[in-house]
């Protein structure tokens, strides 16, 4: 299993200042390619404490100049809120720079307040997604973009420096709705997956997308790459106190930054799958219950437990990669790298030696 780390930039409640939130990340990101991780990754995110990283190929170039081996990946390049040309051309010239190491996530956002501040219609950002990904990844390929469409309208003009070799293969996207991970399917892109719901759910929609890439492609869809936050300590019952602690926090801070306690996603074209958060929380004890299912689908243990339940992931997904987040909800630093190193120590060498999900599996539907 190919194994990453994400750092995602979080100061809720601004207790520290946001140059510290960034040394403390930072140098958490620099120990990835020591530590045996194959990938390094960060997520855009603009205007709030959530995520505060604004320019995830700035992040990556910065991180290609640390590393010499380690993959670089986007999770995501939120492609609603940019000029797709100009992204075809930081993608490539950011893969010449680092020798070819990047791996291109792509999404098409759901935060109000970012849609907002670019000037952007949160219903237009599916088809706003489907256009810019499709000029994009036609033009990573051959070299140069040019596309005709509702939103984007593209005159022929070359990527320089150009790209050095195919995107087939590492392009993913994330995928919450059906209807989304549809579009990928046809497109030939695979899914970046966060866990967040039922595995009965995440299933049948995975098995959907198998079917449509298939039919799309002519091809086997590659196995998805999977995202969770990660809380690994020697005591069970201190991993528990904590994840609740913190990954109850950072779900705390999501509920804030995507407004999901606010209705306006039921009425917004594009997002009703998203609008069912409001009703869900507006259940009898639905924020405790909605916490709670959250914490308890992460990544949390003793390093034996962290094992099992990363297995759990890939018995329900078939996915070979998975990325960690160990930084968090405003966890201090010292417990983010001793999080990151007892990982790092007893975990991912057991990830590292597992067989290909199809092989322990067997084919997937």
């Amino acid at each position: 299993m190919h194994v990453g780390m994400s750092v995602i930039f979080q100061n809720p409640g601004q207790r520290v200042s946001d140059a510290e939130v960034y040394a403390r990340d930072l140098a958490l990101a620099r120990l990835a390619e020591p530590l045996g991780f194959d990938s390094i990754w960060s997520v855009e995110h603009h205007f709030t404490d959530y995520t505060m990283c604004p320019d995830v190929m700035q992040f990556l170039t910065y991180m290609a100049a640390c590393t010499e081996r380690i993959q670089l990946g986007s999770m995501v390049c939120v492609l609603p809120w940019h000029d797709p040309m100009r992204v075809a051309e930081q993608v490539a010239m950011l893969d010449v720079m680092s020798g070819g190491r990047v791996i291109l996530g792509m999404g098409r956002g759901t935060g109000r307040v970012e849609f907002e501040g670019f000037r952007v219609d949160m219903p237009e950002a599916r088809r706003r997604f489907a256009e810019s990904a499709e000029m994009i990844l036609t033009g990573l390929e051959r070299g140069y973009c040019e596309y005709d469409g509702e939103f984007v309208r593209q005159p022929r003009k070359d990527i320089r420096p150009r790209p050095q070799k195919s995107f087939r293969g590492r392009t993913y996207a994330a995928a919450v709705s059906t209807e989304s991970a549809a579009i990928m399917a046809e497109m030939g892109v695979g899914l970046l997956i966060i866990p967040q719901k039922p595995w009965d759910l995440v299933r049948t929609e995975l098995q959907t997308y198998r079917t449509t890439f298939r039919e799309a492609t002519g091809e086997e869809p590659p196995s998805p790459y999977v995202a969770g936050w990660c809380f690994v300590d020697e005591s069970a019952d201190r991993a528990e106190e904590l994840a609740r602690t913190y990954i109850g926090g950072y779900w705390d801070s999501v509920i804030e930054h995507y407004e999901f306690d606010k209705d306006h996603l039921k009425n917004t074209p594009g997002y009703e799958f998203h609008g069912q958060m409001y009703d869900l929380l507006n259940r009898p004890n639905g924020p405790q219950r909605m916490t709670d299912f959250f914490v308890d689908i992460q990544v949390w243990g003793t390093p034996e437990q962290v094992v099992e339940r990363i297995v759990t992931i890939q018995d329900n997904t078939y996915n070979d990669a998975f990325m960690g987040v160990f930084s968090y909800a405003g966890m201090p630093s010292e417990e983010a790298e001793r999080n990151a190193r007892l990982f790092a120590a007893e975990v991912m060498p057991e990830l590292q030696a597992m067989a290909p999900a199809a092989e322990r599996l067997g084919a997937p539907a």
